[in-house]
């Protein structure tokens, strides 16, 4: 199979932020990733040696002159020493293990964090692809496809909100998540105001859109402890970013530590907060309480919702908070796995940090969906008290 990753920057834009504030705050930071086959998916026989194949030709992937230039005007946050860096970094397939027993598929990265964060989004689509491609599970026609893209972005239109693509992740296949966003770059405008892929940004002359995933806190908490873990990695991202990329993500160790340590300072320093998980009506309350507790008006604010849209839930979300306070969307597999066969529930986490003298650190998320917490149960039920988490 030829690798179906056209470009470096066939990667989610929050991989490339946290990769440079990686770079200027934690250089020698060393980090372990594991994938979790949350929906227990049975994996085909010979799946890891094919993934394995595709993983070797990662290492050929290289910014060219014309991706750093659209990084240059598009990504003014990034400095030029970054994008030499990055025009220098090569994928390391050593930094990737695959094996597989029975269906059972295992893949771990371990390696310095600054190397190895790009590696999560690449492959998780990777093995989506792949998966779909060797269990022969064929989609819906072009034209069926099609209209459904179109349905959507006609929908979301009429509901008169802002969204983007996130769904470079779990997303069928490169070929169909390129024509999602070649569909919507043309007709879904005014609703559709980016994705996430930085290369189909560039590719559409669409805004790459994203600022820091879940691991950017689960190191901190890891590292400095939990009591403290969001209000330093908040701070690191504002030090780092000087007020750009201001939208915070809230639920790593739930939603209501996270806005216990979302000061005056930091509330009225970043433009808004994402959801990732749990009831985004009940989120949007407690957002909008904070806000007014500190006397921000939340129309000044904006809410990102990201967790497991479609557009039904879209609608209700508009529905019960439109007026209260600014809402935006982050639509993931539903725009671009929506072709008729059901999409691979998988992530893959950062599962673990390295102190100097080596000793392995587990790291954990607390997500407002409690039953997907992540992690060593140990680490996880010494976390929830001392954050005083109850289930």
């Amino acid at each position: 199979m030829k690798l179906p990753i056209p470009s470096i920057l066939d990667n989610d834009l929050y991989k490339f932020t946290m990769q440079y504030a990686v770079i200027e705050k934690f250089p020698k930071a060393k980090v372990s990733y594991r994938f979790v086959n949350r929906g227990k998916t049975p994996f085909p026989p010979g799946f890891a040696e094919q993934l394995r194949q595709l993983v070797e030709q990662m290492s050929s992937l290289a910014l060219t002159r014309e991706e750093k230039q659209f990084l240059r005007t598009k990504c003014y946050y990034l400095p030029e020493f970054y994008l030499d860096f990055l025009e220098g970094y090569r994928y390391d397939p050593s930094e990737v293990e695959i094996s597989q027993h029975g269906t059972n598929l295992s893949v771990t990265v371990n390696g310095f964090w600054y190397r190895t964060i790009l590696w999560e989004v690449p492959l998780m689509a990777l093995i989506s692809e792949l998966y779909f491609k060797m269990t022969d599970q064929n989609s819906d026609n072009p034209e069926k496809i099609q209209a459904t893209i179109l349905d959507k972005a006609n929908f979301f239109n009429e509901l008169n909100i802002k969204y983007a693509d996130f769904g470079t992740r779990r997303r069928y296949s490169y070929d169909n998540h390129d024509l999602v966003i070649k569909l919507l770059s043309k007709q879904g405008k005014p609703a559709f105001v980016g994705t996430s892929n930085v290369y189909l940004a560039m590719k559409y002359n669409e805004t790459p859109i994203g600022t820091q995933a879940h691991e950017w806190f689960m190191y901190h908490g890891a590292a400095y402890g939990y009591t403290q873990a969001n209000e330093l990695a908040l701070e690191n991202w504002a030090d780092v970013f000087q007020g750009n990329l201001g939208i915070a993500l809230a639920d790593t160790f739930t939603s209501e530590v996270f806005f216990r340590s979302f000061n005056s300072k930091l509330s009225k320093l970043f433009d808004g907060v994402r959801q990732d998980s749990g009831d985004p009506v009940e989120f949007a309350r407690m957002t909008i309480e904070h806000y007014k507790k500190l006397k921000i008006n939340p129309m000044s604010k904006v809410i990102v919702f990201s967790d497991a849209l479609t557009p039904d839930r879209v609608q209700h979300i508009v529905d019960m908070i439109r007026g209260q306070i600014g809402i935006s969307f982050g639509i993931g597999t539903n725009l671009t796995n929506d072709v008729g066969v059901p999409p691979l529930n998988i992530v893959i986490k950062m599962d673990g940090i390295y102190t100097q003298n080596g000793k392995f650190v587990p790291t954990v998320k607390l997500s407002d969906d409690k039953g997907k917490y992540t992690g060593d149960r140990r680490t996880i039920e010494i976390v929830k008290k001392l954050l005083l988490i109850e289930d």
